[in-house]
């Protein structure tokens, strides 16, 4: 009866084990500021809280909006997703949000919710 507790036990911990999980956020913000004062960002924070911050461009250069900067921060984006994907990660939510104090000036911000299974 002992051996069979110990053995019903060993696989409810092994069972439960593989249920564990781990997270990391993705956020990029990306400034609308004219002129290209502005600063755009995509920061990942791990489920350990380090932070990894990598710059991005602007939506806006000194003569408008600069469709090659999107292109760039696109392709950064998708860089990024491809390579947590590639490690095992799940994009399992993407939460999206646009801040302007008037209507010359803003961010969007994206945050992107991976999780995978602990080993």
């Amino acid at each position: 009866m002992k051996k069979l507790i110990v053995t019903a036990v060993a696989i409810l911990a092994t069972t439960l084990g593989s249920f564990a999980q781990e997270f990391t956020l993705v956020t990029t913000i990306e400034s609308v500021v004219p002129g290209g004062l502005g600063r755009s960002r995509m920061i990942t924070t791990t489920s350990d809280g380090k932070l990894q911050e990598t710059p991005m461009e602007n939506f806006f250069s000194l003569v408008g909006i600069n469709f090659q900067n999107i292109r760039q921060n696109d392709q950064a984006i998708t860089d990024k997703i491809t390579a947590m994907t590639k490690d095992g990660w799940e994009l399992v939510n993407t939460i999206s949000g646009v801040y302007g104090a008037d209507k010359s000036t803003g961010i969007f911000i994206t945050r992107y919710l991976f999780r995978r299974d602990t080993k």
